[in-house]
């Protein structure tokens, strides 16, 4: 008898499944079902488990990013291309005797039967392999140690970027709430201050930016918060191309030259002209900047200094950035998570 097969590969353009008889049954992010039905997922997945476990929340990240949806039977005599497809696509399956399983059959997640396997393996792209490990062998050099636990990030052909044009927009928000609060120390600049320069920022402004620049006394937290974002938009400029360089982490930027370049770049014409550095560049920064995350949290927890010189702010902030920039979880700026 025909097995039926649910496939989830986080691949915008997977391979198709040559293998089968039949077309599948396939639908992608265009369809206003496939987030309902991923969210309805998740929730299954967690109710196979009391506990958080870095398998089940491997299991449920995969599910989150999945863009492309198959559905179809496979006969017996085509497991084995169905295995090989399936690590091609990067897609884990869901069978009808409710496991959660890898493209081999190995069981991840269940109700109980079929017990959970322990060689069961999370599936990530090639290239997202190759930059974690990478990013380990970068830090070993630096002396420090990223856990082998730690998953890699995003490959490429998973990354659904924004667009120049929304990210030069951010990056000038990011600098108007910075320079209103780098104003509240000594002369507030006004909102109608801000907009001579940085119109294009004002106008992109979320809904609690604005709340904190049109404030005459934000609280202490708040006014904090956003005096920060000068590290965000500097992550956004080198990401835009307007900076040569992204350096180590170590160091808070210039935000007096932050703010002259997001001043330069605030017109339309060169809003519209922005471009952003190669994808590969963009991802390595991601794996990078995630794991020295990891590592400021966990100096944190053991009450020490984070190691090879990081500056936990500066990490946060390029770790921010970056997930608003990849798309991480579709989050929208207020909201952008910062998971390690």
């Amino acid at each position: 008898m025909p097995l039926l097969i649910n496939a989830y590969s986080t691949l915008a353009s997977p391979p198709e499944p040559r293998f089968l008889r039949e077309p599948p049954a396939r639908r992608d992010r265009s369809d206003p079902e496939l987030v309902p039905h991923l969210q309805g997922f998740v929730g299954y997945v967690l109710g196979t488990v009391e506990g958080m476990d870095a398998r089940t929340f491997g299991v449920l990240r995969h599910l989150q990013r999945v863009q492309t949806h198959y559905s179809f039977e496979v006969e017996d005599q085509d497991f084995d291309a169905l295995a090989a497809w399936g690590e091609a696509a990067n897609v884990l399956c869901f069978l009808p005797d409710g496991s959660v399983r890898d493209a081999s059959g190995n069981v991840l997640a269940s109700q109980g039967d079929p017990a959970v396997e322990a060689d069961a393996a999370l599936p990530y792209p090639p290239d997202a392999r190759d930059r974690k490990a990478r990013s380990e062998a970068e830090l070993e050099r630096l002396g420090a140690h990223s856990p082998a636990h730690l998953p890699p990030v995003l490959g490429a052909g998973e990354v659904r970027l924004r667009t120049p044009e929304e990210t030069m927009r951010r990056m000038l928000a990011l600098c108007a709430v910075a320079v209103r609060a780098e104003s509240l120390s000594s002369e507030p600049l006004s909102l109608q201050d801000i907009a001579t320069r940085l119109g294009a920022g004002v106008a992109a402004l979320t809904p609690a930016e604005r709340d904190f620049i049109e404030r005459d006394a934000p609280d202490e937290e708040t006014w904090a918060n956003h005096g920060w974002r000068y590290e965000s938009a500097a992550l956004l400029q080198w990401a835009l191309g307007l900076s040569e360089a992204l350096p180590p982490p170590t160091a808070i930027c210039d935000a007096g030259q932050i703010a002259r370049i997001a001043i330069d770049h605030a017109d339309e014409a060169r809003i519209a002209q922005a471009s952003l550095r190669p994808l590969p560049e963009l991802l390595d920064a991601l794996d990078g900047v995630y794991r020295r995350h990891w590592l400021v949290r966990q100096a944190r927890l053991d009450e020490r200094e984070p190691p090879i010189g990081l500056h936990p702010s500066v990490v946060y902030e390029r770790h921010y950035a970056l997930n608003w920039l990849l798309r991480f979880d579709e989050q929208d700026w207020d909201e952008v998570g910062t998971p390690t």
